[in-house]
């Protein structure tokens, strides 16, 4: 399952992200998305998860939790709708 991670701290780092979330299963993929031509984070992230029972604990013991001084926002991501 993929997780939507926001209102992260600018400091928040991919790997931060990742420990943070392996403390509820196995992470197979986390990312704080960063801009392209200043490489600051946008203060988002996505985190997958290898098992959806997992990572559903996971939102419900990170939503609102603090993380790096920020209070984190988690759901599960939603595909990202094509352009045209």
């Amino acid at each position: 399952m993929k997780l939507y991670i926001g209102n992260l701290s600018w400091e928040t780092t991919t790997e931060d992200l990742k420990s943070h979330f392996e403390q509820f299963g196995g992470v197979s993929d986390a990312i704080v998305i960063t801009d392209r031509q200043s490489g600051r984070s946008r203060g988002f992230g996505f985190v997958t998860m290898d098992n959806n029972d997992e990572a559903n604990k996971a939102l419900e013991e990170c939503n609102g939790v603090e993380l790096d001084g920020r209070a984190i926002k988690c759901s599960e991501a939603t595909p990202r709708k094509a352009e045209h």
